[in-house]
Parts: structure tokens; C-alpha cells; sequence
């Protein structure tokens, strides 16, 4: 099994002959990982976590230009008819669908967002960096208002090969869902409000894998991104969860396991 992180939130799985891409997204000037729009064009398959920009912005055109299937929730779909005549590609999941695409099956969980807190946004926001990207904010005050979550969120939990991945869209769990323990890759988003920490102390309790992949801790859309310091998880994971190995991806770089 192959697993890629192409910026942001998305990554690629690949196992056999499935390729599945989860939340793909094209950061905006200056942002430090470009994917390519045709790069993302190769997938036949994708799956979305909730509906904000930085999840969802680029899957209508994808769906327009190319010939992939979406996995998104209802939200989603309801969303993408705005943008998109090819709803026959759109599949409207909810928590407890099952997806089996060859040898990958896909489970579809609950999943809950990170309590944003603006303050973490505007600790980005100093005045050279309103100037460097001020090109950047139309087109982010667009998405902004265009995708919007609505309370719906899920996680994927991906099985092939004898491995088992909970993928998370962003750092927080739904306090009913019944999540698998011990999966052998947490894929863990490091973004959203000024307690990243104590997000992640909480899922890293309940979830307790054998490892982490990092996501979304990246400079995607500046001047509302940045990227992220990663000491603080260093010092969580050095105190309290010794026993999880953390990995840190590099864009484009397959990771074999």
C-alpha cells in the first residue's frame, strides 16, 4: 500500500489497482505544495470529508473535466449541484455505509469539526502578510461563504492489506461514535484553533494508534494559513503517548507500508 499527502488535507491511497484520492485541493498563491489540476485528474475515485472550501472547492470541476466517482455527504452533494450537471458521480454517504472498491474497503464514521477560533486565524494575519497575499482574499472570502460545513463531517476508516487507517478531516471525534482502536495509521490534521494540543490529546486517548501521518499543517492558503509549529505535538507525543510513532510527510512522496 502506497499513501501520498499532495498538501493540505488530501491524500492519495493506492492498493493494487485502486487509486483513491480523499480531499484534494489546490492551494492558492504562495501557498508551499502545488498540485497540479491534471495531477488530480488520475483519480477515479474520491472521497470528501465535509464541505469547506479547502475539502471540496476543486471536486465540481474535477467531476466536470474527468471521469471520477465522489463519496461526500449531503451537504456536499447539495453543494456541488451549484457548481456541477454531473450528479450522476455524486454518492451521498452517511456514517455506517460500507464501500468496498476492489481490495479497499471504505467505512463511513461520524466525525465533528475542530471548535474554530478566529484568534488563530488572526495571529496569521499581520499586516505584510495582508499585503504579500491581498490577491488571496476575494477569492477566500468566495469560498468561504460558497462551502460551508454545516455540521455534517465523517472520517473514513480505510482496510487493505491487512492494514487498518482512520482518516480524519479535521482534529476532533464525535463523542458517540464508536471508533476503531489501535488502527495502524491515524491520519491527523494539525490545524484550526490556538489548543491544537489539547485537541489532539483527546483523540490520541480514544484512538490510541500505532502511528500518526500528519495533515493540514501546512501554509495552504495564505494570509489565513500559515505553516504550522509542530514542537508542541513533539512534546505531546514525547510525554504522553511514547508508544505512537509520529510521521512527518513530504508532498508527492509516496510512503509505503
Amino acid at each position: 500500500m502506497k499513501i501520498t499527502w499532495l498538501g493540505t488535507a488530501a491524500f492519495a491511497i493506492e492498493s493494487g489497482k485502486e487509486k483513491i484520492l480523499f480531499d484534494p485541493y489546490l492551494q492558492m498563491r504562495g501557498g508551499e505544495n502545488f498540485v497540479s489540476f491534471d495531477d488530480l485528474l488520475e483519480y477515479e475515485t474520491i472521497f470528501v470529508t465535509h464541505c469547506h472550501f479547502d475539502h471540496l472547492m476543486y471536486v465540481p470541476e474535477l467531476l466536470e473535466e474527468g471521469e471520477a466517482t465522489v463519496f461526500c455527504t449531503e451537504q456536499c452533494c447539495r453543494t456541488m449541484e451549484k457548481f456541477t450537471d454531473q450528479t450522476d458521480r455524486m454518492v451521498c454517504v452517511r456514517p455506517g455505509n460500507e464501500i468496498l472498491l476492489g481490495g479497499v474497503q471504505v467505512d463511513v464514521l461520524k466525525g465533528k469539526h475542530i471548535e474554530f477560533q478566529y484568534s488563530h486565524f488572526s495571529d496569521s494575519l499581520s499586516l505584510s502578510r495582508l499585503v504579500r497575499y491581498a490577491r488571496n482574499l476575494p477569492s477566500l472570502v468566495w469560498a468561504n461563504r460558497s462551502f460551508k460545513e454545516a455540521g455534517e463531517i465523517v472520517s473514513y476508516r480505510i482496510r487493505a492489506e491487512e492494514k487498518e487507517i482512520l482518516l480524519l478531516g479535521s482534529l476532533a471525534l464525535d463523542r458517540d461514535e464508536v471508533y476503531p482502536e489501535g488502527v495502524d495509521i491515524l491520519i491527523l490534521p494539525w490545524q484550526g484553533n490556538n489548543d491544537l494540543v489539547a485537541c489532539a490529546r483527546e483523540v490520541l486517548g480514544r484512538i490510541r494508534p500505532k502511528s500518526i501521518l500528519l495533515s493540514h499543517f501546512d501554509n495552504a492558503f495564505p494570509p489565513l494559513s500559515r505553516h504550522m509549529d509542530l514542537k508542541p505535538l513533539r512534546t505531546l507525543l514525547d510525554e504522553e503517548f511514547p508508544e505512537i510513532r509520529a510521521v512527518l510527510p513530504t508532498a508527492f512522496r509516496p510512503l509505503e507500508f
